[in-house]
């Protein structure tokens, strides 16, 4: 008999066709949001979850599943999972890292090409009618060739980011949690390692592409914005709450810094509507991932980990090793 799973929300009907060779599939292909009584009903008679990133899960979910083995999130990121109570229940966890950077890196740097240039805001003054004629000073924004690009999470997709300075003739700044090896500061534009206070005061144009933690919670709030040039503009794709949004927004309004690029929100999809006033912040839909290959290959590595740990071997991508039993 083949094991049972839930895939928690809709997803490619090939994906579905793919788990079905190993698995008895509960799928969401109508894509109901399950409160977490639903959800936890759902789960009784499953051994894996297929998860996606919007869906919460923690100790009283865990206690209510004790059959449990494997959640695969199809997401690089997992702070919707917490990995200490699932290691404590013997739950392996797994994300998709890799197949995700480069793209990710592209939506990161047309963002911040956004943001600098007044992209949005030049769209929405031409829709709304108000284009009569040619001015010298009509958004005037910043540049940013041959300017100092700052990033704050060096990992995989910083590093992307970083190479794709090159062609722009800039300098890269960056600060992560530790120093990367020469090499890969070579290979990422001649990077340059600063402090955090420093990268802020440093950069012309900022990208977060770190972890979300309690460490990293609001890690950009009021004081950090206020070290930034007045003419920089701040991109998140990492997650929402590195930035305190509230801060973001007064710091926006005041020209504390010149502009923002937002894919990630505090409490998302129920962000801040004060966003909505602003005309100097370009705001998407956490689509940093969003091309078709690249949500594919994510959902295939979410696959390819649960087939794994469903069959007894250690799952590519684990994220609690002390979790699994060969």
């Amino acid at each position: 008999m083949k094991p049972k799973i839930l895939v928690t929300d809709a997803t490619f009907p090939e994906i579905i066709d793919y788990l079905s060779h190993s698995f008895e599939v509960e799928h969401n292909q109508a894509d109901q949001n399950y409160d977490e009584s639903a959800l936890i009903q759902k789960l009784q008679d499953k051994a894996g979850v297929f998860a996606y990133p919007t869906r919460r899960f923690a100790g009283p979910l865990f206690a209510a599943c004790p059959q449990l083995k494997a959640m695969c999130n199809m997401a690089v990121g997992y702070n919707n999972i917490d990995v200490a109570a699932a290691t404590a229940a013997g739950i392996m966890v797994t994300n998709t890292p890799d197949v995700l950077n480069e793209t990710t890196a592209d939506f990161g740097w047309t963002l911040m090409m956004a943001a600098a240039r007044r992209i949005s805001e030049s769209e929405h003054f031409l829709r709304g009618g108000r284009w009569k004629r040619w001015r010298f000073d009509d958004f005037l924004g910043v540049d940013v060739h041959g300017s100092t690009l700052g990033i704050i999470g060096m990992g995989r997709i910083g590093q992307a980011i970083a190479r794709r300075s090159m062609g722009f003739n800039m300098k890269v700044v960056y600060h992560n949690r530790s120093r990367l090896a020469p090499e890969l500061e070579h290979a990422a534009n001649n990077a340059t390692y600063l402090t955090l206070e420093a990268c802020l005061r440093a950069a012309d144009h900022l990208i977060l592409a770190l972890p979300y933690s309690a460490q990293s919670h609001h890690l950009i709030g009021e004081a950090q914005l206020a070290m930034m040039k007045s003419t920089a503009t701040l991109v998140n794709i990492a997650r929402g709450g590195i930035i305190d949004d509230a801060a973001l927004i007064t710091a926006l309004k005041a020209g504390v810094i010149a502009a923002a690029g937002i894919d990630v929100f505090e409490n998302e999809p129920a962000f801040n509507p004060d966003f909505l006033s602003l005309t100097n912040v370009v705001l998407t839909t956490h689509i940093g991932s969003a091309s078709t290959s690249t949500r594919l290959a994510m959902a295939y590595c979410a696959a390819d980990n649960l087939i794994a740990a469903m069959a007894g071997k250690r799952p590519a991508n684990l994220l609690n090793p002390e979790s699994f039993q060969a």
